[in-house]
Parts: structure tokens; sequence; C-alpha cells
């Protein structure tokens, strides 16, 4: 057994494929991988309690942002109260991610509307080499949203007042080193899919040497270094020679497991985890960051990643849209997962006011077999604060519960 506070093991392989079951040790337990990570950002899984998540959801992991807990409620509140495990009461193990990106969020793709995935002609969205926005106190008075990025770090203001901080790799795990989540993020930048070759390249080597910082930073304080495991980020946009030369550097440190970050497109998300996932050690696990609809957690396992993190489920159930499985089937060209093929509904639609069914009748979740669309859209229409939490509960199962039948199907196979 390794003497790290979080280390790998892997249990079974797919055959010819990058995909395999295992599991990380952490210092609050193991968690069963491939696995779902909860998105609880502000140590908060928006309008769930803790016992929620162990009552309906049963998730092994949750997730909380650096940024967020470092405006509200400061970092060392979060350390004063025992850490974020203890803190939010969550009794899992846990992450907090590096602030990187909200480097990205906050600067090149503020007011742009873009995301971790391309969509359509991006280079209608935003021009191809997104410039640096620079600080300015008029800018800070008039959005509080601007980032300046150089080559220490970055230079931002808080979305809540205006305020004005600094990240560095070293700040990031100084404020990560109290927070107190059992995995932890190296500093990294985020690019926009729509940035241009040179800079996502720019942008990577930058990211390369806040990953040594960080992991300098990291050794320094002996205490957390015996409680807390730091991964790397890989980053190189949608380039994949990039990709794989990211990997390649990010290998040659001592992390205890990666994190795949930064933008793709649909069409091109297989082949950007390949590349990184055949260089990346086999006995390190892989994280793909911010990405985890049904199809993508698919593709993900089948190219090597074991954990992954959305915020989509509670982000869509707070709008009354909700994951149900169509009664299809799906599987893959290799054979390797057979699984339900699923579907976005809206319980607002006019349909379902009077739809006494079960939210999915092909669900065995609680919330799926004992709530109707009838009672969900009634609650949405209402204004009743009960809609999002039931929704968000049943996503939640949903998406989990996705992922750890696709892991037993993987052992099963292997039996």
């Amino acid at each position: 057994m390794s003497t790290k506070p979080v280390s790998f093991t892997v249990v079974q392989k797919i055959p010819k494929s990058l995909g395999r079951a295992g599991v990380i040790h952490t210092p609050h337990g193991d968690i069963e991988t491939p696995a779902f990570v909860v998105v609880g950002t502000k140590a908060s899984v928006k309008s769930l309690m803790p016992e929620d998540l162990r009552q309906y959801v049963g998730n092994q992991v949750t997730l909380a942002n650096t940024y967020h807990l470092f405006l509200q409620p400061g970092h060392e509140v979060v350390k004063a109260g025992g850490g974020l495990n203890a803190f939010a009461h969550w009794e899992t193990p846990t992450m907090t991610d590096s602030g990187g990106f909200q480097v990205f969020s906050l600067g090149a793709a503020f007011g742009k509307g873009v995301t971790k995935f391309a969509k359509g002609d991006v280079e209608t969205e935003l021009p191809a080499r997104a410039e640096l926005n620079v600080y300015s106190e008029k800018h800070a008075a008039d959005h509080g949203k601007l980032c300046q990025i150089d080559e220490d770090g970055v230079t931002f203001t808080s979305h809540i007042d205006g305020s004005l901080h600094r990240f560095t790799a070293e700040r990031s795990i100084e404020i990560q080193h109290a927070i107190g989540a059992d995995i932890i993020i190296a500093f990294d930048e985020c690019t926009s899919p729509t940035a241009d070759r040179a800079y996502q390249e720019e942008a990577m080597h930058r990211t390369h040497r806040w990953a040594k910082r960080s992991v300098l930073a990291h050794k320094q304080n002996y205490e957390a270094l015996k409680k807390q495991g730091l991964f790397g980020v890989v980053q190189g946009g949608r380039h994949l020679d990039l990709r794989a030369e990211s990997a390649r550097i990010l290998a040659s440190m001592d992390f205890d497991g990666f994190g795949i970050g930064g933008s793709f497109s649909k069409e091109d998300l297989g082949d950007s985890l390949r590349v990184v996932n055949e260089v990346l050690p086999d006995d390190k696990p892989r994280h793909l960051l911010g990405i985890g609809e049904p199809e993508d957690i698919v593709e993900g396992i089948l190219q090597g990643c074991d954990t992954f993190d959305c915020v989509q489920p509670t982000r869509i159930g707070r709008t009354g849209t909700i994951y149900v499985h169509t009664g299809a089937m799906k599987t893959t060209p290799c054979g390797t997962f057979t699984y339900p093929e699923t579907k976005k509904i809206s319980v607002r639609n006019e349909q379902y006011k009077t739809d006494h069914s079960p939210l999915d009748p092909l669900s065995d979740g609680y919330v799926a077999q004992k709530y109707t669309k009838a009672y969900l859209a009634h609650l949405f229409r209402a204004g009743e604060i009960l809609g999002p939490h039931l929704a968000s509960i049943h996503n939640l199962y949903f998406i989990t519960n996705f992922t750890k039948n696709l892991r037993k199907q993987i052992l099963e196979k292997s039996a």
C-alpha cells in the first residue's frame, strides 16, 4: 500500500482499450472508479442537504471551487471549521479545483457564452486570438469580472464586491491547503476553444511552469503533504500534439494524479483523451474536468478517464430539465458497454401538466419512482423551491448511477 495520502489501484482493464475500473484511496475513504464527482461549488450542492447526497444520490466524492470559497466565506474560515469535509458535513472524499477555470471564465470568455465545448462556427463567437483583459478600476467598478494574466499569476476582481485579488500557483496551493480537500489541483490556465494555436501553446507552457511551482509549494507544507494529493492539469486545447506534449511533461513531475482540462469539440473529445491517456502513467488516476454528460462519460471511460465532474445535472435541474431513459439501449462499437439511451425533458412543457406517470419509469431512483411529472410540473410553474430540490436529486442520481453501472459492466466482463 502506498504511503502517500492519495493513491490508485487498477482493478480491471478493458481489453483493447485504455479504460479500466479502479479504486482511488484517500484519507476520507475509497472512490471506486469510474465515478461521477458531484459539484458543490461553495461547499454546497445547491438546494441539497448532505444527507440527501448520502441517502438519495449515493455519490462517492464531492468537489468544491477554490475561487468561490476563497471569496466567501474565506479559506481560513473553512480551515477553522475543520476543513472542507467537516465544514460541509459531506462525509465523502473531497476535491478542490485550482481556480484556473476562473481565469478562463472571468477573462477571455467573459460575456461570450463560450463553454468547455466549442459550438458551431466558434470563430463567430470570439476572436481567434483572445487578448488578455487589462485590469482597470473603471472596469472593475463596472463589471467586477475582469482578470489579467501574466507570467507570475492572475489578477482579478471579485464578482461579489469588485475587490482586487491575486492568484499565483503558490497562493492557489496555499488556499487549497487551508480548505483541506483530499485531492487538490495545480494552478493552470484554461483557454478558450477559439484561441489560436500560438496562444494555446503559450498558455500550455505557462501551465507547465505553474505546475512545477505548485509541486514545490505543496512539498513545502509537510502537514498538507501527509493529508492531500496533488493533481497536475493537462492542457493544449484542440491540438493533439500539444495535448500529448503536455501529458509527457506533466507525467515527469511528482503528481499523485492528473486532471485533463481545457476545451474540446464534441467531435475530437475521444482523440484528445486518447493521446493524453496513452502517455499518462497507468498507476495514477485521471480526472476529466468539467465534462459529464452520459455520452461523454462513456467516451471518457473508453479513453482511460477515471473520474468526471460537471455542474450540468444541478444547473439544468434548477430550471426544470431532467434526464430520463428513452427505453432504447445503445452499444459501443467495440461492444464494451451496453447502456440506456437518455434524453432531457423540461417538465415545464405543457404536455407534462397532466402527466401522472413517474418522473422516469425506467429509473430505480427514489425521486424518479415516487414523484410524477405532473407534480414537478406544478412545482416549477408555482415557483416552489421543492421543484429544483427534487429535480437536482434526480439528475445527480441519474448520472452517478449511470457511471456506476458502467463500472459494473467492466467488472462483470472480467469475471
